[in-house]
């Protein structure tokens, strides 16, 4: 049974530092949350009658699941109650967020985490990460087309992992993290769907299947190193692998002009290293830094044309 309180639940951002775009060929990823960058659902009971309303300032919308069945948020909602044993209800549902619409830093996942983990809360339930990024991803699969999956893992996760998309299920596993990583975060103001540069690899690599699965493959060999990297905490040859990563992806096709300007301007500063982050064609680049760096490269960030930098840190931790 729901509960009469009101309810709210949040998610983090997400960051991928290395492996993007090969991991959709099964090649593993490194991707970390963004505690302190968040999406947030509040559920309060409606009206009796007015069914499942939903109202998200962020993306200018107001709607009801029954006025619009196959909106991606009402279809997830949806599923959600239909796992959690539930019929749709006469329920208000708030969604906002912090992060970034369409930037590379997980915004569908987070607020689609932060609806599903809401309304097991409202019901009850207490969902496992697992179920909570099955739903989320068969939610960004049925909008994006070809997702890696890796966007809910971390987000329901809220931890850094080592990615591995397989059949039945992903490699998921904890990073060893020896040293904590100082991210800064410059946004190009560009807004870019997931599913436009994922479809746009996806035609490349049907065209010509033997050039990408090396390029992927090369990224493969990279995420490998990374991991020993932060496992050892060798920041400086880190930086130089997401340096590498960086080339590769304009290569896979997926840079522009505005993400490389940002990531020469941190490069420029001090940044150890630098390279876009998710998708591609816009969004977010992040640049490894040190905190002597830190103040720099931010303030070459945005001179160089950032919409907004930010900071975060992605703390110490040992592996499962």
């Amino acid at each position: 049974m729901f509960t009469s309180a009101m309810i709210s639940v949040s998610a983090p951002g997400k960051l991928i530092l290395c492996g993007e775009h090969a991991v959709v060929y099964g090649r593993p990823a490194i991707a970390a949350p963004l505690s302190d960058v968040r999406a947030y659902a509040r559920i309060e009971p409606g009206a009796p009658g007015s069914g499942l309303r939903f109202i998200a300032p962020d993306l200018g919308e107001t709607w009801t699941a029954a006025g619009q069945p196959k909106h991606p948020l009402s279809e997830l909602a949806l599923a959600a109650l239909a796992r959690l044993g539930q019929r749709e209800t006469d329920l208000i549902v708030q969604l906002r967020s912090d992060i970034p619409i369409a930037s590379g830093m997980g915004s569908g996942a987070a607020i689609g985490t932060a609806l599903v983990r809401a309304l097991a809360t409202h019901a009850g339930v207490e969902l496992a990460p697992e179920e909570v990024a099955a739903l989320v991803y068969a939610s960004e699969r049925r909008f994006h087309g070809t997702p890696s999956g890796i966007d809910n893992t971390v987000v329901a996760h809220e931890r850094a992992i080592w990615f591995e998309r397989r059949e039945p299920a992903p490699l998921i596993e904890t990073l060893t993290i020896a040293a904590p990583l100082l991210l800064v975060v410059g946004d190009t103001g560009v807004r870019s769907a997931t599913r436009l540069p994922v479809g746009a690899v996806r035609e490349g690599w049907r065209a010509d299947p033997r050039r990408y699965e090396a390029l992927f493959d090369q990224v493969g060999e990279l995420v490998t190193r990374a991991r020993a990297a932060l496992a050892t905490g060798d920041l400086p040859l880190l930086g130089a692998l997401l340096n590498a990563n960086q080339a590769l992806l304009e290569q896979i096709g997926v840079s522009s002009p505005d993400l490389e300007r940002l990531v020469a301007a941190a490069r420029a500063a001090g940044a150890l290293g630098a390279k876009l982050s998710g998708a591609g064609w816009g969004g977010v680049m992040l640049a490894l830094v040190t905190p002597a760096a830190r103040l720099a490269v931010e303030s070459a960030l945005r001179e160089a044309g950032a919409a907004r930098v930010l900071a975060a840190t992605v703390p110490a931790t040992a592996g499962a």
